[in-house]
């Protein structure tokens, strides 16, 4: 397994699946995933850095109704120091972005895990 492959369980705290499915396929696919995935994800100056990146996918994981998605980003949330309010701003964000639809749809279960990870 190339190096790049293995830095993306780095830069996540897991290996995308999408690097995963795409090593299995052809591994030089799967390398230029993995180089995709951390050239999205690196810290540039003057640029996001990995909270905000992290609020920003939130958010869109939300507006999207990818719960599952929002739910895994909401761990790493933790790991990054976010504050309850900041994650309820991304969720009010993408009420806006979305409808409150969507927001009813997805809200129930980000609260309960907010909850439970002690936001």
């Amino acid at each position: 397994m190339n190096k790049s492959i293995k830095e993306t369980k780095d830069v996540k705290g897991f290996r995308p699946r999408s690097v995963i499915y795409a090593t299995e396929m052809d591994e030089e696919f799967g390398e230029a995933i993995a180089e995709y995935y951390k050239a999205v994800w690196k810290e540039r100056e003057n640029g996001l850095n990995m909270k905000q990146k992290h609020l920003l996918v939130f958010a869109i994981a939300c507006s999207k109704l990818n719960v599952e998605s929002a739910l895994k980003i909401l761990e790493r949330l933790k790991k990054f120091d976010a504050t309850s309010q900041e994650i309820k701003d991304a969720m009010m964000i993408a009420a806006w972005a979305s409808g409150i639809q969507n927001f009813t749809d997805f809200s129930p279960k980000i609260l309960k895990e907010m909850e439970k990870l002690g936001f």
